[in-house]
């Protein structure tokens, strides 16, 4: 029997749709898939006035090998209701929310089957309608229906229609790059005589080389992994992974690219390269994409996660004058925060995570990693026509001299309660010590300054979203800072039998 709470994860569904991970039981079936597709469509009719008949709900995926039969079976149930049903094969989130917006096709609702870099046995579904992606109360709407299963079943049926959208979403974000550019001489292909690598991981992303950057004149020798492949046999589609980011750097130097670019399997998130081989992601790729919007948008406030560096934000407020406004982590977080402050009168033109999730005003909000990398090209053919480099944009940003990420698990069930009880002591320890000082309108967690000058950093200690875990980051802008911290944190963390401490062990 299913367990369909179990399946919500935020705002999104994710389960595991295939056997091969010992202890990890399938729940994310093909029948399971069928019935939440009906669920969608009786949720879309009681959102909007239109009964099942009327609607046009967009599928996509991308390259995880459960994706065909899931997709096969949620097309055949919301078929099943009646409804449009438009196959879009392999396609990016990002797009899947377009095709809600985008002339000719203005879907009432679209479902990108993905799992972002989860591994390959995993699956899941993001939901979208013409207002944005859907909130955590839809979902357990949409799950709750499911449990019931109780839906109307059409006596007529429409035909399944496929359409190549990617192509269409594509040639958008070349376009803008034509007129953003408009170059003097080549407006078509302003991007000719520029290398750009891109590196999609066997995701989705390999449309971005051919169907972006070659019509644009754009050199992709090198771009590796573009091939879709559930397998994901190079690395993991992931700009936060050592691995994957080592790759493409690699890529980068060995065939003397202008530019890197590297994709998440569903092409949301992103991160780039420069031609000297340095990673342009988390603190710098925030500090990058806030020059760019802070020059269009004066003043205006930056929403990021938590975890930023003290030299980002003071780059965005001392170099850039604009505002940082600190937030808690997960993308639909900084998102809706962006959002508020915009309702309330505060400008804001961009929310974005250290993970690579980055989302404008601009463009609906939507965290669409295609979408920045259009932005960061666009100012890379400038760069080029002014003969600038696009990273003399952050080169009076301070970066620290150390980062670490310790992930403490919680050996309890009750792990929500327990992890609030450990960052509730720390900050009454933090008051006992000396040269430490807690950061005022912090929302997540507990965020510490470190001022002594063997320290010179900070720390900060938040509970997972999702996990029972505790994530510790801690920074240090001097050459042995971390490890003057970590001891008496861990002289504090030893009094919590419950916490897992193994990965402090070489400071033991």
């Amino acid at each position: 029997m299913t367990n369909w709470k179990q399946l919500q994860n935020g705002s999104d569904i994710r389960g595991v749709a295939l056997e091969g991970i010992p202890d990890e039981t399938v729940n994310l079936t093909p029948k399971v898939a069928n019935i939440l597709g009906k669920a969608f469509v009786s949720w879309l009719t009681q959102q909007i006035d239109k009964s099942a008949g009327e609607l046009t709900i967009a599928v996509g995926r991308d390259s995880r090998l459960s994706g065909p039969s899931l997709m096969q079976s949620l097309m055949e149930g919301m078929g099943s209701c009646g409804c449009q049903v438009y196959d879009f094969a392999i396609a990016s989130t990002p797009a899947m929310f377009m095709s809600t917006v985008t002339p000719g096709f203005n879907c009432d609702g679209a479902i990108m089957l993905t799992a972002s870099h989860l591994p390959f046995n995993r699956n899941g579904f993001k939901f979208f309608t013409p207002q944005g992606g859907l909130g955590k109360p839809d979902i357990a709407a949409i799950l709750e229906l499911a449990e019931q299963n109780d839906f109307a079943i059409a006596t007529t049926t429409k035909e399944l229609q496929q359409h190549d959208f990617i192509a269409v979403y594509a040639a958008g974000l070349a376009n803008k790059i034509r007129e953003a550019v408009n170059h003097p001489e080549n407006f078509d292909q302003p991007l000719t005589g520029l290398k750009i690598l891109v590196d999609a991981g066997n995701g989705a992303g390999g449309f971005y080389a051919d169907q972006v950057l070659k019509p644009l004149g754009a050199d992709t020798t090198g771009s590796q992994f573009l091939d879709p492949d559930g397998n994901f046999p190079n690395h993991i589609p992931n700009p936060e992974d050592k691995d994957a980011m080592a790759s493409i750097r690699q890529a980068v130097i060995d065939n003397q690219s202008d530019f890197g670019i590297i994709f998440d399997t569903d092409v949301d998130r992103v991160a780039a390269v420069d031609y000297l081989g340095n990673e342009l992601n988390r603190n710098r790729l925030i500090a990058l994409i806030s020059a760019i919007v802070l020059r269009e948008h004066p003043g205006s406030t930056i929403v990021t996660d938590s975890i930023t560096s003290d030299g980002l934000g003071q780059f965005i407020e001392q170099e850039l004058t604009g505002v940082h406004h600190r937030f808690k982590r997960g993308y639909k977080n900084v998102i809706n925060e962006s959002l508020r402050l915009n309702q309330e009168g505060q400008e804001s033109w961009l929310a974005i995570e250290t993970s690579g999730h980055g989302a404008m005003k601009e463009n609906y909000f939507l965290d669409d990693g295609a979408y920045l990398a259009t932005k960061l090209l666009i100012e890379l053919a400038k760069s080029k026509l002014e003969r600038k480099l696009i990273t003399d944009l952050i080169a009076k940003l301070q970066e620290p001299d150390e980062s670490s990420e310790f992930r403490l698990k919680i050996g309890t069930d009750d792990f929500k309660s327990y992890g609030k009880d450990v960052i509730s002591q720390l900050k009454e320890f933090a008051l006992t010590q000396a040269d430490w000082q807690v950061v005022p309108n912090n929302y997540e967690g507990v965020r510490i300054s470190c001022k002594s000058p063997k320290e010179d950093g900070w720390f900060l200690l938040r509970l997972s979203l999702h996990d029972p875990v505790i994530p510790l980051n801690v920074e240090s802008n001097v050459a042995g800072g971390v490890a003057q911290i970590v001891p008496k944190l861990l002289d504090f963390f030893n009094r919590f039998e419950l916490l897992d401490l193994s990965p402090f062990a070489k400071y033991n």
